[in-house]
């Protein structure tokens, strides 16, 4: 009879009822991680105070790094060794107060039979609550069970409340009677007409996203199965990002610069300089241009109803950002892009809708809105945005929670203020972005805006849809708020119908949702229930979020 050498197991030390582990991912890019580790540091104090004063004991399960001067996980293999050292029965706590790859803990969250509860400080210095939002979606559509709370102080009731609770029952209650349950024979006869006949003809002709690199940054929750989209009529191509290098070096340096005389002449700023590592460049922006054409021509080589590129990570090391790009697809009126053998004009007259990040719930979601929304006469011009931050407002005739929602591309011209006279384009930070590029940053008009989000729950697709006010703050108000988020961002503010901070943050699977606006209340309330009507056709569950009426 043969022997064998066995493999030892690991076996971490068991903790302790009166003990919690706390864990924090982060984010790849090591200067990402140096930059934001302060805040993370600050805010593990208070959280460890915080327990100590209800009994419990926080232990980090993972030492601070003295060569790399931080103290985040920052890659998967580091993910899983953490997490062997972790008992799988302990209480688990992730807190974030930074942007961060949720695969770099999943393998171990995923496995964990203790309660676990992730935390946010309520900041918009980093992408903390954004960070938040993505864990708790990729947990979502994992199936693992979980809590979530956050906060300014960690001494507020609100949190103090909530962690008594996970305490004593290993969970947290929200409160989420702001969600009910679609029911479609309520919906009006037009607009459920329209929808369900835009739904039967996407089956029939069915959509392709092209997808420039699946899985960005870590976004787990973003990666929807063919099998889920597919009966709905959508489905992928995988395209590859350095095919988008490939096509930006046939296009022409004459073709690029007319892009850019093209944006000259609309208005839009750009805010240049000489230091290609710190500045914002002609150099950089005629790449940027180069990039726009290579896309549009790539998508409608393949019959692309919508497109997403990854640039995170991989084409951060070649070629400027993408975010200008992005911006230019998703608006109507965008600078011509002609075939190169044929010179046809490509998707003439028509938003190219690009998602964020390869965002492939907000791609779903975009295709949808695109058919709705040209179906109605309405602009479709559509962007996601981050969940980035929010204040309560007082003045202007503004008297609510306003919303900071920000995101570093994909934000049309359509949506701003004065449209491309009132776009600004500013170098992406050095700090993510190394290779600079513009961002097409402008303050979103006031309006009427449907607000959504398709995500994973329960192993099939789900659609949360809301309404929402975009609300004109005073510049001064505007200027504090980009100040502590993302200067060189595009920003909405925002005022959820029905819908509270908490209830939102309780509710939303995702670090993304997304955006487009009606014409008036009127029109946005019928475009909401078309759309709503379609996804229910396409077999996706939806509930309404908050006041909406249909």
């Amino acid at each position: 009879m043969a022997t064998y050498t066995l493999p030892k197991l690991n076996e971490p030390a068991s903790v302790k009822n009166d003990e919690a582990i706390l864990v924090a991912s982060g984010d790849l890019r090591l200067a990402a991680n140096q930059k934001g580790w302060e805040a993370q540091e600050q805010m593990e104090k208070q959280i460890v105070a915080a327990f100590k004063k209800e009994g419990i004991k926080v232990k980090r399960g993972h030492a601070y790094d003295p060569e790399l001067k931080h103290g985040f996980i920052w890659n998967q293999r580091m993910g899983m060794d953490v997490f062997q050292n972790i008992d799988p029965n302990a209480k688990l706590i992730v807190a974030e107060s930074v942007w961060q790859y949720s695969h770099h803990v999943l393998a171990g969250l995923r496995a964990h039979r203790g309660p676990i509860l992730t935390v946010a400080n309520w900041s918009g210095q980093w992408p903390g609550l954004v960070g938040l939002l993505n864990l708790n979606g990729s947990l979502t559509k994992m199936g693992v069970k979980y809590s979530s709370i956050w906060s300014e102080d960690f001494k507020d009731e609100f949190f103090l409340k909530g962690i008594r609770e996970w305490i004593k029952t290993g969970k947290i209650t929200h409160d989420t009677s702001h969600v009910q349950d679609l029911k479609k024979n309520k919906l009006p006869k037009a607009e459920r007409a329209l929808g369900e006949a835009l739904a039967a003809q996407l089956k029939q002709d069915k959509a392709i996203m092209g997808i420039f690199d699946e899985g960005c940054m870590g976004m787990y929750n973003a990666i929807i199965d063919d099998e889920l989209m597919n009966p709905a009529g959508i489905y992928k191509e995988r395209l590859s990002q350095s095919a988008l290098i490939a096509g930006m070096r046939l296009v022409k340096d004459a073709e690029a610069k007319k892009v850019r005389q093209w944006l000259d002449e609309k208005g839009v700023t750009f805010v240049t300089g000489k230091d290609e590592a710190t500045e914002l460049t002609d150099k950089q922006i005629l790449e940027q241009c180069k990039m726009y054409i290579a896309a549009v021509r790539i998508a409608h080589s393949y019959g692309c109803a919508a497109i997403g590129i990854q640039y995170q990570q991989g084409l951060k090391d070649m070629v400027p950002a993408s975010d200008l790009v992005e911006g230019l697809l998703n608006n109507v009126e965008r600078p011509p892009v002609y075939h190169a053998e044929t010179g046809e004009k490509l998707y003439a007259g028509k938003a190219l809708p690009h998602f964020n990040e390869v965002d492939e719930g907000a791609a779903i979601d975009e295709i949808v809105t695109n058919r709705i929304w040209n179906a109605m006469g309405l602009d479709p011009a559509t962007t996601l945005h981050d969940l980035r931050y929010g204040e309560h407002f007082k003045g202007k005739g503004v008297d609510d929670f306003v919303w900071v929602f920000l995101i570093s591309g994909a934000a049309p011209a359509s949506h701003f203020i004065d449209g491309y006279a009132g776009a600004v384009s500013m170098r992406q930070s050095p700090m993510y972005f190394r290779l600079g590029g513009g961002t097409l940053r402008g303050n979103s008009k006031p309006g009427e805006i449907v607000w959504s989000r398709i995500y994973v729950m329960d192993g099939i697709l789900h659609a949360d849809l809301g309404r929402a006010s975009v609300v004109a703050l005073p510049q001064k108000e505007t200027e504090r708020r980009w100040k502590i988020t993302s200067p060189e961002w595009p920003i909405m503010h925002a005022v959820l119908h029905g819908v509270s901070r908490d209830q939102m943050m309780a509710r939303h699977k995702a670090n993304h949702l997304n955006v487009a606006y009606g014409t008036d209340a009127d029109s946005a309330d019928k475009a909401l229930a078309a759309k709503a009507a379609m996804l229910t056709a396409m077999g996706i569950e939806v509930h309404l979020c908050g006041d909406v009426k249909v």
